[in-house]
Formats: C-alpha cells, structure tokens, sequence
C-alpha cells in the first residue's frame, strides 16, 4: 500500500480539506503531517485550536491513517523523514507564497522516487476566508486571555503595536502584509497608559482612575480579538494591584506589566528625579507576589518591568533586580533603555538569557529603534512592543490636514491626506 503525504493545520475542516482527503485515499494510505502551532504562528494566524484539539479532530477524520507532527512550515524536514511514496495538495500553490515551498517540494520527491499530485482548488472554500469570518463574530475573554502565552511558546518575537482607541485596534487586528515566508501581522496590542492619556489630552500621570482606563480599553476589547498586554505603571499598593489584576483578568487581558519605581510618574524616556526613585526589592517582590496569588487563571501574566538603566545604574544593578522578580513569581521581564546605542539592553539580555532560558524577556525598543526583530530576537527577545508608534502616526496627519485648510481655506487640498468617506463607512461592519 502507497503512502500519501498530506501537510494540514486542521483548524477549520471545510468541504475542501475532505475532498482532497478523499482524493488522497484513492491512491494510497493517507499520512497527514499536522502543522503545530510554532510552524504556523511565524507564517499566518495562531491557529483558535490548540495542536492537541486539532490532532483529535484529524485522527478522528475517516481516509486518514496516521497523523504525524510537523513541526516546520517546510514539507521538505517530514518527507526525507517518512519517505512518502506521493505527497498531495491543491494547485492553489502554483501561485503566491507557497509557489516557492512547491518547487523545493517537487526536486525533494523526484530525487527520492516520488511524486506530487496535485488537484483543482475547491472554488468557493477559503480557510483564510474562513477564519476572518469567525474572526468577525468575536472572541470571549477565556480563549484571548489564554492566546499570549500560546505565541510566546511558537514564535519569536510575538509582535506588539499599541492601540489607544477601537480605530486604532481594528488597523491592528486587520493590517498583514505579505512577504516571502507569508503574511506578517501584528500578533497582540499594547494598552499604554502613555498614549491613553495623552489621546485624552491629559498627562501621562498615574493618578488616572483603573475605571477611566477600562473605558478605552473596552473600546478595543469590542472590536478585537487579539490578545492584549495592558501597562499598569507602577501597579499602585499591594492591595490596589490586587484588584487590577483580577479586574483585567475577568476582562480577558493577557498580561501586565508594571515597572519598579515609586513616587509621583514621570515618563521614563525622560529619565528619573527625587521623586521618582526606584522602589526597595522586596516591596515590589511583595506586590508581585500578591499579585500572583489574586490571579485566578494560570495563563494570566504579570511581567516585571526594570528600571534600572533608565535611573542611570549598569547592568548588574538590574540583573540583580531581575533575579528577585523572578523567584517572586514575575512570568517575565522587561528592560527598559533610553540609549540609542542599544548596548546597554543587549548586555542585559545576553546575560539574563545565561541564567534564564525559559523567562519570557520582553523588549520596547523606542530609542534603539535601528535594530531589527531578528537582531533582538537574537539577544534573546521573547516580544516586541512598539509602545506608542499608532499615536504618534495620527498626531502629525491631523496637524497637516488641519493646517492644510486654514491655509486653502477649503478642504479640496486636504482630502489626498484623508480616507474617502466611502472606506469610512466600510471600515467597521455594519457601519453602512
């Protein structure tokens, strides 16, 4: 008996994936390569399933065999493995980002014997499509709340950008541009305080009610699903801290991040002063802990967020802030910089890693802007965040279309800097 090749994700089982199961029954035994998660996240979507559920439901698939792992976006590292007598897929992939991957596929099975069937596309079946369309009708607090630590398990980096309002997260929910190894998109959204505020026309100061805040952030819950990292500052007392956490995690916030600094805010990009020193070790080990024994789910995270470069101490100072983070039970840790050199957040990184491996490291490289998501992946970053690039994208747009008609005293010239009002309309669902 002939043995076939069949590469899925088994996310969302449609009437095409069954007939090119059918079709690859007739010639053989079916032996399906289901991607993981780490596989797919670098490429598309995280897939809604997790690979346990997704195994469950193709083994359960009458015409297939056996279902095997695989474990890269590459058919080629499973076929030199199994040794297929065929591989099939649809001719979908003649075109676009998989053409590539099939030329690779074709040399691999002709060198080893094999062949490739292909079959016609199933016109009106789309996973994508698919997916956008369950994407559309939501998600719920439990399954986005848990989606964080997924990624950080598949892929490096997980990408954050900042929202600060629901037309800021729908760019990020729906913007993916396509490259060579496929469609790169933002995987989660930043809920920053800095960019909170200041799209409120207020300082960014701390003194701002929890509820204020949740207001916004609800905005973005409504309209998205992707999971959210919300910036608590200094996360208050003990005992205020307690009720964030549970009041995020009940909203289906993937994680916190609060800083290790006390006194009266002030924006760290401008460095500290009297009353912005840095608080004591154990006093904010005794936050964190708190803060871990209020949460309620496992998934929820509280990362610890250094400043100690930022207040002008080397890098040992906060190695030595880390290590306490951790053992108190921070899920990871972010270092904070306004160097633009960079020099100071990679020697921190490549020493945390040395003692860390595990620890989710998480970098916001504002200043050192010139280096590229794989160059800190290698120094060891688990996620990016671009903290505050949405807000001040829209502030000069708003500032050239509003000087543009005072100037012209009309809006004609404006409008090459505006949305018709047409994909305004089309913009949200339902919105016509």
């Amino acid at each position: 008996m002939k043995t076939i090749y069949l590469g899925l994700s088994g996310d969302i089982i449609h009437p095409g994936i069954i007939n090119i199961i059918r079709e690859a029954a007739k010639h053989g035994e079916v032996l399906a390569g289901l991607l993981t998660d780490s596989a797919i996240a670098p490429h598309k979507r995280l897939p809604y399933l997790t690979w346990a559920q997704r195994l469950e439901v193709v083994e359960n698939i009458k015409g297939i065999s056996k279902v095997v792992p695989q474990e890269e976006w590459s058919y080629i590292p499973n076929l030199k493995k199994y040794k297929p007598d065929a591989i099939i897929h649809g001719d979908d992939w003649r075109s676009g980002p998989l053409s590539r991957e099939r030329e690779e596929v074709m040399a691999v099975m002709k060198e080893m014997g094999g062949v490739v069937i292909e079959i016609p596309y199933t016109q009106g079946v789309n996973s994508t499509a698919l997916s956008e369309l369950m994407r559309s009708v939501g998600t719920t607090p439990d399954v986005r709340l848990k989606t964080l630590r997924r990624l950080i398990d598949t892929k490096k980096p997980v990408r954050i950008m900042e929202a600060h309002s629901g037309l800021s997260g729908l760019i990020i929910e729906n913007l993916a541009v396509e490259k060579d190894d496929g469609f790169h998109s933002f995987d989660g959204i930043w809920s920053s305080s800095l960019t909170d505020s200041t799209s409120k026309g207020k300082p960014d100061i701390e003194a701002v009610d929890l509820t204020t805040r949740l207001q916004d952030l609800t905005n973005i819950l409504e309209c998205t699903t992707r999971p959210i990292i919300f910036d608590g500052d200094t996360g208050g007392k003990p005992e205020h801290f307690v009720f964030t956490v549970r009041t995020l995690e009940r909203n289906g916030v993937s994680a916190v991040i609060i800083e290790d600094k006390m006194g009266l805010k002030k924006n760290s990009l401008f460095g500290t002063d009297v009353n912005q020193e840095l608080c004591p070790i154990m006093d904010f080990c005794e936050k964190l802990i708190a803060g871990k024994k209020a949460q309620v789910t496992r998934e929820f995270m509280i990362i610890s967020r250094l400043e100690s470069l930022i207040a002008g101490f080397p890098v040992s100072h906060a190695l030595e802030r880390a290590r306490a983070y951790v053992a108190a039970g921070a899920d990871g840790i972010m270092i904070h910089s306004k160097e633009k050199s960079g020099d100071d957040v990679r020697e921190f990184c490549e020493k945390f890693r040395a003692e860390f491996r595990g620890v989710p490291l998480v970098l916001v490289p504002t200043t050192y802007n010139r280096f590229t998501e794989k160059e800190l992946v290698s120094w060891g970053a688990s996620i990016i965040i671009y903290a505050n690039h949405m807000l001040r994208a829209s502030y000069p747009a708003m500032m050239r279309a509003a000087k543009t008609i005072l100037e012209k005293e009309r809006s004609l010239e404006a409008d090459e800097f505006c949305m018709p009002i047409k994909e305004i309309l089309e913009l949200i669902p339902g919105g016509k």
